[in-house]
């Protein structure tokens, strides 16, 4: 069974190229558009890997890293937060939030 992938982000062009690549590379891709949908996901499948925006409708992306870290089953998934806040203070905020990378979006 190929890595499953979490991609949460509320802009369905980021989503669609995103999903397009990983399934390119053979990963199985879900997708969620909002936090709450993030989380319900999380809790029922458990991906091998979550890409994350910070800035969601309903949860914001601070929070779903925040509860997935202080949950038993999904401590350990890493989470890649991938979002346009690229200031020094939310890049920190994100690695010590237990996320594994920050990246910014172009």
């Amino acid at each position: 069974m190929p890595p499953t992938v979490l991609i949460v982000d509320d802009e369905l062009p980021v989503v669609s190229a995103l999903q397009f690549l990983m399934e390119q590379e053979g990963y199985q891709v879900m997708v969620a558009y909002d936090g709450e949908e993030a989380l319900d996901i999380m809790f029922k499948t458990k991906p091998d890997l979550i890409l994350l925006d910070i800035m969601l409708p309903v949860i914001d992306g601070y929070e779903v890293c925040r509860r997935l870290r202080t949950h038993r089953r999904t401590k350990y998934v890493p989470i890649i937060f991938l979002t346009e806040k690229g200031e020094r203070g939310d890049r920190l905020m994100g690695l010590e939030l237990g996320a594994v990378d920050y990246i910014t979006k172009p």
